[in-house]
């Protein structure tokens, strides 16, 4: 249903701290340009954690009018109150989204049934709109195991999982116990290439957020059989991928955005702008890509 390059959107704020909308309008055009295959608003990389309900839904709506029907949208809902996270994802599908990705819950580290009734409950919120789980044990303090992702993917509308642990064993694990309809896609740019390999279906991706027309070819590459030239995008855009976790994302994507003048350098507290010297370090790897 979702497919290929797949961008967990920055979040563009005013100095005043207010969502850029003009910004947000034009990164979009730009993906959609450059080849992205769908537009994650509200995810990790979106500071979903630090926009309030309206603000939330408000993204959503304007990624969804700007996108226009050209690209899916696919909005982050998730959160570790499951009646929270129903009432998002009614959210999103009310304002257009066409699927929604649920992290885990974070912090109350819920016990593997936890999880399973927590999506379930989701799921039977919204029957008709698909849902992508989101595991990434680095953010969430739990792992959302193979079993469990099997047990839910027997789910008509959980449709894939964005897999974000960096253990290729647990992806084919999942691939293995899930069958051909479920999809598996790339949560961390590292493995991007490993993860196509063992039959996952895209990537949502850090960096496709400042080098889209890259992550897009990639992906094209290896859906046309080219293994070559997929794995050529794979070691020319590593130095990138390092480059964009340099800090806590969203830090550096967003500053490197702010470089290459896409949006304004403004994180909201509890992130913070970049030190200096990774900030430097940044700079001379998008000088070496010239996109500054």
């Amino acid at each position: 249903m979702f497919k290929g390059s797949m961008v967990p959107l920055v979040t563009p704020f005013k100095k005043n701290g207010k969502v850029d909308e003009a910004a947000l309008r034009k990164l979009i055009k730009w993906h959609i340009k450059e080849g992205t295959d769908a537009i994650v608003p509200c995810g990790t990389t979106g500071e979903s954690a630090t926009l309030d309900y309206e603000e939330h839904t408000r993204v959503i709506k304007v990624t969804v009018q700007a996108a226009a029907g050209q690209v899916p949208v696919i909005a982050g809902t998730g959160a570790n109150s499951t009646d929270e996270a129903i009432m998002l994802t009614q959210r999103a599908r009310k304002v257009g989204a066409d699927g929604a990705l649920l992290v885990a819950p974070y912090y109350n580290k819920p016990t593997q049934e936890g999880l399973y009734q927590h999506y379930r409950a989701i799921a039977q919120s919204v029957p008709k709109m698909p849902l992508v789980l989101y595991n990434v044990p680095g953010r969430t303090a739990v792992n959302v195991l193979p079993s469990t992702v099997a047990r839910l993917s027997k789910i008509k509308n959980i449709i894939g999982i964005k897999e974000a642990t960096g253990d290729m064993k647990q992806v084919s694990q999942v691939i293995s116990l899930c069958g051909k309809n479920f999809s598996v896609y790339s949560g961390d740019d590292f493995t991007t290439f490993t993860l196509y390999a063992l039959g996952g279906r895209g990537t949502i991706s850090v960096t496709a957020n400042v080098m889209p027309g890259a992550l897009a070819a990639m992906w094209d590459a290896w859906e046309d059989g080219d293994r070559e030239e997929a794995r050529n995008f794979h070691y020319a855009t590593d130095p990138l991928n390092y480059a964009m976790f340099l800090e806590t994302n969203p830090i550096p994507v967003k500053t490197a955005l702010a470089m290459m003048g896409k949006i304004q350098e403004v994180f909201r507290l509890p992130l913070s702008k970049m030190s200096a010297d990774n900030k430097k370090k940044l700079r001379k790897t998008l000088k070496s890509y010239k996109m500054v």
